[in-house]
Protein backbone atom coordinates (compact mmCIF):
# COMPACT_ATOMS: atom_id res chain seq x y z
CA UNK A 1 0.00 0.00 0.00
CA UNK A 2 1.16 3.50 -0.93
CA UNK A 3 1.21 5.84 1.93
CA UNK A 4 1.31 9.58 0.60
CA UNK A 5 2.52 11.66 3.67
CA UNK A 6 2.15 15.70 3.57
CA UNK A 7 3.26 16.94 7.13
CA UNK A 8 4.23 19.33 5.42
CA UNK A 9 6.32 17.76 2.83
CA UNK A 10 5.54 15.62 0.30
CA UNK A 11 6.69 11.69 1.32
CA UNK A 12 5.56 8.88 -0.14
CA UNK A 13 6.31 5.42 1.59
CA UNK A 14 5.06 1.57 0.89
CA UNK A 15 3.63 -0.27 3.91
CA UNK A 16 1.95 -3.51 4.52
CA UNK A 17 -2.02 -3.10 3.99
CA UNK A 18 -4.74 -5.73 5.51
CA UNK A 19 -5.32 -4.20 8.69
CA UNK A 20 -6.72 -1.18 10.53
CA UNK A 21 -5.06 2.46 9.30
CA UNK A 22 -4.39 3.25 13.41
CA UNK A 23 -1.88 0.54 12.96
CA UNK A 24 -0.62 2.03 9.77
CA UNK A 25 0.03 5.58 11.60
CA UNK A 26 1.47 4.01 14.47
CA UNK A 27 3.95 1.91 12.44
CA UNK A 28 5.08 5.13 10.43
CA UNK A 29 5.24 6.89 13.62
CA UNK A 30 2.26 9.02 13.80
CA UNK A 31 -0.39 9.61 16.42
CA UNK A 32 -3.65 8.95 14.92
CA UNK A 33 -5.08 11.75 16.66
CA UNK A 34 -3.01 14.44 15.15
CA UNK A 35 -3.41 13.23 11.74
CA UNK A 36 -6.43 13.18 8.85
CA UNK A 37 -6.36 10.04 6.80
CA UNK A 38 -8.06 10.26 3.60
CA UNK A 39 -8.87 7.72 0.35
CA UNK A 40 -9.63 8.97 -2.69
CA UNK A 41 -12.46 11.56 -1.30
CA UNK A 42 -13.00 9.12 1.74
CA UNK A 43 -12.01 10.53 5.11
CA UNK A 44 -10.78 7.22 6.71
CA UNK A 45 -11.37 6.36 10.61
CA UNK A 46 -8.53 4.66 12.84
CA UNK A 47 -10.70 1.41 13.11
CA UNK A 48 -11.14 1.47 9.03
CA UNK A 49 -9.34 -1.11 7.42
CA UNK A 50 -6.61 -0.59 4.71
CA UNK A 51 -5.80 -3.10 1.64
CA UNK A 52 -2.86 -3.59 -0.61
CA UNK A 53 -2.74 -1.67 -3.69
CA UNK A 54 -4.64 1.29 -1.75
CA UNK A 55 -3.08 4.68 -1.94
CA UNK A 56 -3.96 6.72 1.39
CA UNK A 57 -3.12 10.12 1.98
CA UNK A 58 -2.10 11.75 5.67
CA UNK A 59 -2.28 15.20 6.68
CA UNK A 60 -1.42 17.35 9.77
CA UNK A 61 -4.59 18.13 11.05
CA UNK A 62 -4.90 21.65 11.97
CA UNK A 63 -7.05 24.06 14.25
CA UNK A 64 -6.92 27.41 15.15
CA UNK A 65 -9.74 30.06 16.12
Amino acid sequence: MRVILRLPERKEVEVRGNRPLKEVLEELGLNPETVVAVRGEELLTPDERVGEGETIEVLSAISGG
